[in-house]
């Protein structure tokens, strides 16, 4: 996130916004006088209770000036600052990097700068005003239900995992026995009632009622949907390299929304994938078929859009975008915990502990194309984001590319193997 000053300095120009903060510090007599601790220390837990970003203190907020800080008073102010991450919040913040940097200011002279690199937090933080959330280039209270979400995400406080809780409105009559007894592997004493619930696929509310879990809904009802809403694949096939903006389904190939439990969500969608990519014969060394997309590495992304999305995200759903030249895959949610996009290929991490286990029972689907050597949909190993890798750039030559939209929406893009005439 501006990996230099100069990109930094542009965006200080642009002005503030959910990544950037500007703040001028005043002095008065051998003590920092602004901002008020309390101020920023709401500034500072907003950001990292939301996707992080990057206080700069030494600018003047509203002009946009670099007004710089004394050389002779860097000392007291990260002094100041420090204090103020290991006092003024709850829990104290230790993950950040704070750097001393040159910027330019109006005359092009360098005034010596703090630069704050706050990354999203394992955490919930509480500052003096309250629970903050960064909304924009404001700093918001956090609503209650969003409040209670976010302490789901960071696993710290002891309310279950999302995909454990029950949907009160789904009857367990929406979960299907055919689906859910292949994962009753070892035979268990009792009802069928106990067998769900230590499987995870159903719990009692707070009134002792039964009801079906989010993973109940996911990997055992033939309609999830139907309780829901989002929990289905999106999946469309354009002409070109881009969606046409006057009229989209005039471009439209191929358009199909995937339903159904998440095993078969992620068959359908490698189906569609494999349906809609152009494949090219070689006869240079007997014949032999050129694919735009290894379904190899496209098996792995689609399972890792489904298994590791936010399903506590209302109104967004895994979407699917085929062009000519990329494949694109949109996974609601935030990366999980504090993984960055440069250490997804290196690190494993899940969002959604139980449905991942779930999959990891699952027999991998047969598909034309698809050569793994598990026999699993899931292996919990790690290795499904450096087989993205491998795959796609050997058959390519292009690497694939994550990006992270607007803090809570992962990309993947895919570039397609250039087949030739």
């Amino acid at each position: 996130m501006f990996d230099t000053n100069d990109e930094l300095l542009r965006q200080i120009q642009l002005g503030e916004d959910s990544l950037l903060e500007c703040k001028q510090i005043l002095f008065r007599g051998g003590k920092v006088d602004g901002p008020r601790p309390e101020k920023i220390a709401d500034e500072i837990a907003a950001m990292s209770n939301a996707a992080g970003g990057i206080i700069v203190l030494g600018v003047e907020d509203k002009t946009r000036d670099i007004v710089g800080i004394e050389s002779a008073k860097l000392e007291l102010t990260e002094t100041w600052l420090r204090e103020i991450m290991e006092t003024r919040l709850e829990p104290p913040l230790q993950a950040y990097t704070l750097r001393r940097i040159e910027l330019p200011d109006g005359t092009g002279a360098l005034q010596p700068v703090f630069r704050l690199d706050l990354p999203r937090s394992l955490f919930v933080h509480r500052s003096p005003g309250g629970y903050k959330i960064r909304a924009g280039s404001s700093v918001r209270e956090m609503a209650p239900e969003y409040l209670a979400r976010l302490f789901q995400q960071r696993s710290q406080s002891r309310l279950l995992r999302f995909d454990e809780q029950v949907v009160p409105n789904a009857p367990m009559d929406a979960l299907s026995a055919d689906l859910w007894k292949k994962f009753a592997t070892v035979r268990t004493t009792g009802t069928d009632y106990d067998t769900l619930s230590k499987l995870k696929l159903a719990d009692r509310d707070s009134e002792s009622a039964w009801h079906p879990t989010v993973s109940g809904l996911l990997m055992a009802c033939h309609r999830p949907h139907d309780f829901l809403p989002s929990a289905f694949i999106q999946a469309v096939a354009y002409r070109g390299n881009e969606v046409a903006p006057s009229d989209h389904h005039a471009y439209q190939l191929d358009a199909k929304d995937i339903h159904g439990p998440l095993n078969e969500q992620i068959a359908e969608a490698c189906r569609f994938v494999a349906r809609n990519m152009k494949v090219a014969a070689s006869k240079t060394l007997g014949r032999h078929d050129l694919p735009q997309y290894d379904l190899t590495a496209v098996f792995e992304a689609i399972t890792n859009a489904v298994s590791h999305r936010d399903y506590a995200i209302y109104g967004q759903k895994v979407r699917l975008r085929m062009f000519e030249d990329r494949l694109e895959l949109h996974s609601p949610g935030a990366i999980p915990n504090t993984m960055t996009l440069e250490s997804l290929e290196f690190r494993q991490a899940s969002r959604n502990e139980n449905l991942t286990s779930l999959l990891a029972k699952c027999p991998v689907p047969e598909l034309e194309g698809l050569n793994s050597d598990r026999t699993t949909i899931m292996d919990r190993r790690g290795e499904g984001v450096p087989l993205i890798f491998q795959l796609s750039e050997r058959l390519s030559s292009k690497r694939p590319l994550y990006r992270l939209l607007d803090g809570d929406e992962l990309q993947l893009i895919i570039y397609a193997a250039s087949l030739g005439d």
